[in-house]
């Protein structure tokens, strides 16, 4: 049973945890050099973000890749900003996941809900977003099942519109719930530094 390879690369890999601002953020150096930072509230244990970092070609950290969590945006001067912006009516892509489910939300699809559907590829295991006015399609993966070796599920996924934001929620698998529960004890047991004014090593 694969379940277990994950757990052990988290408990393997060098871990720090710091609390500020009603987050855990916890931060893991793998033996291969990559870094994930991921960020938990603390009262729900629910995570709010999830980045992932690995070196560069030169062998000095690259950029931090968002996998849960808002967008981050470029870091761009200030004058290319004024010039240079991404006009605010373009579709944003997000995930926010909650305690039992994967959750996408694309912001600015004023389409009615009707106009979409949402299905899942088993064999290039992914979701795919298509509407039947051809003004949006997206191809996203789960990189949790991927990790987990776990197969993708028709009957876990659905959506809903609101807002001008399509909600595609996935539930998670007893496996990911469980394996997810086993990791909260763990990192609890992380002695936490408090409020201090250090990122916890994700510099």
């Amino acid at each position: 049973m694969a379940v277990p390879s994950w757990l052990e690369r988290l408990r393997a890999a060098s871990k720090t945890a710091l609390v500020q601002d009603g987050k855990r953020k916890i931060h893991y150096l793998f033996e291969d050099g990559k870094e994930m930072a991921e960020e938990y509230d603390v009262k729900t244990g629910q995570l709010v973000s999830r980045k992932w970092r690995e070196k560069n070609t030169l062998g000095g950290s690259g950029k931090w890749q968002v996998e849960v969590g808002e967008p981050t945006s470029p870091l761009l001067g200030a004058l290319e900003s004024e010039l240079i912006k991404e006009s605010s009516s373009n579709p944003v892509f997000m995930r926010k996941d909650t305690l039992s489910s994967f959750q996408w939300r694309i912001r600015n699809l004023p389409y009615p809900k009707e106009v979409y559907s949402v299905s899942v590829e088993k064999e290039q295991r992914c979701c795919v977003i298509r509407t039947t006015n051809k003004k949006y399609y997206k191809k996203f993966s789960i990189p949790d099942l991927d990790r987990y070796q776990l197969p993708l599920d028709t009957a876990a996924l659905s959506f809903t519109h609101a807002n001008n934001t399509l909600i595609i929620t996935y539930q998670k698998p007893k496996e990911i719930l469980a394996a997810e529960e086993q990791l909260q004890k763990e990192l609890k047991k992380i002695k936490a530094a408090n409020n201090g004014d250090g990122d916890c090593k994700t510099q």
